[in-house]
């Protein structure tokens, strides 16, 4: 009895440990990374439909499902601080939740806390679940549906209950609401009869029971997803499915073309933000460890044909779309370290074990804590949020300078471009201001538009331009400052003053 009192203590302090070091990774220096085009969308949408119910649909305008802006909305209620934190807090909330999801998956499967213990630690280190945990993208919370679907699955495959089909039906339809990729969830339940139990008695009579709950969990998934159906843009989530996958159609023309392009870049986005450890460790058993491999294939089935899929049909393509199919693969790893750990004898030895294991992990992470400026990303992910037009270094800048230009007059700001970063990362703090008008053009034209001339007769005018990278050639104006992006060279946001042309200088 006293052996036990020590373990369930032991297991708990190790938890709060895990929990504190979570909290600590993902909120320090929450919005030293700057705001990203797709989070100044998702946060203004969501700012949007916190304060207007009619708009609570809005991101079915382009395309994009609602949950993650509803999550975000809610905490834009509750928490009143940067609304760059509280979009970035809504991931971390869903990394939680991805979390304790790897905890339940792993013991489930491997009745190991250990190996549960292990996992866990593998994703709180992780730069790819780092990265990912701190930014208002919808990949987070993608994997914290995809992880708990996993679980249910597997309880409904064993256990064969209602209650585990229902829950299962919400989960999966939340997750739907969420993003596209929440139907795979749906797809992939057929594998999970890999561990159903042939063995036992009644083997037809729980197979058909079985086949009878995953029915009762795909209505209740499909009445649960059409809720979207209430929007009258419903529709244009297929025409978004289809700007970033191919149609059957599309696919008929020219099958496999870019197959082998697309795996090869997805496994070398794998293999850097696992880490090459971890990546070994992932796929060592499919060599040498032979117990529990039915849970192992389920495991890899849950990773392997999204990342087939997505290879295959995936017109647009970047690192985010991986996310969630690479969580089982923290699974698996864990086990193969724990029983690689259990081998080893001389102490020294397991020192060394460790250290290969998390110091890359570790020292990427940190980089992307503290410095995200000089963090080591794959060059797609770099590309976007450090160093070209997507990325919103200087928005900050530009905030406080018009802030404070608008403190005594009213001004008028004109960005380059009506949807994302601008205007849209300048709206998020300055559309409430009475004395800021804030205004998004494209394309800018070469010569002064009519509502630019009359804007500066009325008052200050102001200019930000960022994909573009030269001011219009007719157009007057001085420039107040540059933001430089990354560490490229020639990627700037700038910030000028406009004045009226000559021709209409009285």
């Amino acid at each position: 009895m006293q052996g036990n009192k020590k373990r369930f203590f032991g297991i708990v302090l190790v938890a709060l440990a895990m929990v504190g070091f979570y909290v600590v990774t993902r909120l320090t220096n929450l919005t030293a990374l700057p705001i990203f085009t797709d989070e100044a969308i998702y946060i203004r949408w969501s700012q949007i439909g916190s304060q207007d119910a009619n708009w609570r649909f809005i991101s079915l305008t382009d395309g994009k499902q609602p949950m993650f802006t509803w999550v975000i909305m809610m905490l834009l209620k509750l928490v009143d601080a940067d609304p760059l934190f509280v979009g970035r807090l809504t991931s971390v909330v869903a990394g939680f939740g991805t979390l304790l999801g790897i905890w339940a998956v792993t013991y489930i499967l491997f009745t190991s806390v250990r190996v549960a213990f292990v996992a866990s630690a593998l994703y709180l280190l992780s730069p790819f679940t780092l990265l990912y945990d701190r930014m208002a993208l919808y990949d987070s919370m993608v994997s914290m549906f995809s992880i708990w679907n996993l679980y249910l699955t597997i309880i409904l495959v064993r256990k064969g209950r209602l209650d585990t089909a229902l829950l299962l039906g919400l989960l999966l339809g939340a997750g739907m609401l969420n993003k596209s990729s929440g139907f795979l969830s749906l797809y992939l339940l057929p594998f999970s009869t890999l561990l159903f139990d042939f063995k036992k008695e009644k083997v037809l009579f729980r197979l058909v029971r079985f086949v009878g709950l995953v029915v009762v969990s795909f209505v209740l998934s499909q009445a649960v997803y059409s809720v979207l159906r209430l929007s009258p843009f419903f529709h244009m989530v297929g025409q978004k499915d289809s700007v970033f996958l191919f149609t059957l159609s599309e696919w008929f023309d020219q099958p496999f073309r870019y197959l082998v392009g697309n795996m090869r870049g997805m496994f070398d986005w794998l293999r850097s933000y696992l880490t090459l450890p971890i990546f070994i460790a992932s796929f060592a058993p499919l060599f040498f460890i032979t117990t529990k491999w039915r849970e192992r294939l389920v495991l890899y089935m849950w990773w392997a044909i999204p990342f087939v899929g997505l290879a295959t049909f995936a017109k647009v393509l970047y690192p985010r779309f991986t996310l969630f199919m690479t969580i089982p693969l923290f699974i698996v790893a864990a086990d193969t370290i724990v029983k690689i750990w259990e081998r080893m004898r001389r102490p020294i030895v397991k020192v060394v074990f460790v250290f290969v294991l998390i110091v890359p992990s570790s020292m990427v992470s940190y980089v992307v804590i503290r410095d995200p400026w000089n963090a080591p990303l794959p060059f797609s992910d770099r590309a976007q949020y450090l160093e070209d037009w997507p990325s919103g270094w200087g928005i900050p800048h530009v905030v406080s300078f018009l802030k404070t230009e608008a403190n005594n007059h009213h001004i008028t700001v004109f960005t380059d471009g009506t949807f994302g970063l601008l205007p849209y990362a300048l709206e998020i703090y300055l559309v409430s201001n009475p004395n800021i008008t804030i205004v998004g053009i494209w394309p800018l034209p070469d010569s002064v538009p009519t509502q630019v001339i009359e804007a500066i007769q009325k008052g200050p005018t102001y200019l930000v331009l960022n994909e573009k990278q030269t001011p219009p050639k007719d157009w007057y104006v001085t420039l107040l400052g540059q933001y430089e992006k990354g560490k490229r060279e020639g990627k700037y946001m700038r910030l000028y003053t406009i004045e009226l042309p000559p021709s209409h200088i009285l």
